[in-house]
């Protein structure tokens, strides 16, 4: 039975990208819970970022910080440790959670679209994660990507997605072998946990539920679960990918 996480990453602290909302930050919340302090990463989601800062600092006065950066460029991308390591002595936890979600058709994709999605959800990982490893290495710390069950299995009408978080999978599992044993590396592969915010059918997200074994959507507190059992509880594990899907890896895709 897992214990109480409360307190268990105190003195502790953790980058989240794409921190400001949706999976990020239930993300957020479910670590600084535990008791870590946060460096809250947006690009363009000042106003939910500042109001997310504000609620958790509430709880645990300056217990969080915001930075605001353009995952894509190396220039911002190399001073995000710094934040973390500025402000509070350390960084212990990195999530690489920031995503880019749409459709490209083959026959419509663009180079725009490939540097777009492989960039965001493949690049900027991979190059954050060299960024803060000297950091993570001295904290003996833990980094922790969000990988999609599409990852495994491709989503239709999205290729190039579903390429990035394929990359994603075995970026985790190579930074793992590279990067131990001082430094442990995880993803979480969500499924049906929240539809993209442009909508989705409705009929297109009872077929998707009907096919897990749960039959019911998950949630982003679900996913921030599964990121505080790596941070909390799993010292022994590096290198896994969980999917958060109901069941639907499992079969009836």
């Amino acid at each position: 039975m897992s214990t109480n996480p409360r307190g268990a990453l105190s003195g502790k602290s953790a980058l989240i990208t794409g921190a400001a909302r949706r999976v990020g930050a239930a993300i957020a919340r479910k670590l600084h819970e535990a008791g870590a302090n946060i460096v809250l990463h947006y690009r363009s989601s000042g106003e939910a970022s500042e109001g997310l800062a504000r609620e958790l600092n509430e709880v645990r006065p300056d217990s969080v910080v915001r930075v605001e950066a353009d995952l894509l460029d190396p220039k911002q991308l190399q001073m995000l440790p710094g934040v973390a390591t500025g402000n509070f002595g350390s960084l212990d936890i990195l999530v690489n959670n920031a995503s880019t979600f749409y459709p490209t058709p083959v026959g419509d994709i663009t180079e725009i679209d490939w540097d777009d999605l492989i960039g965001t959800n493949l690049k900027a990982p991979l190059f954050l994660s060299q960024a803060c490893a000297a950091p993570l290495r001295i904290s003996n710390g833990l980094i922790i990507n969000l990988a999609d069950i599409h990852g495994m299995r491709p989503l239709s009408r999205h290729p190039v997605y579903s390429v990035a978080k394929a990359g994603v999978i075995m970026l985790t599992q190579s930074l793992a072998r590279e990067l131990g044993p001082s430094i442990r590396v995880n993803a979480v592969a969500p499924g049906p946990v929240m539809w993209p915010e442009d909508g989705m059918d409705r009929e297109l997200q009872s077929k998707i539920v009907q096919r897990t074994a749960l039959k019911r959507p998950g949630s982003p507190d679900d996913v921030a679960r599964a990121v505080l059992f790596f941070a909390t509880e799993a010292p022994y594990v590096t290198g896994q990918i969980l999917a958060v899907d109901g069941g639907r890896s499992a079969g009836g895709w």
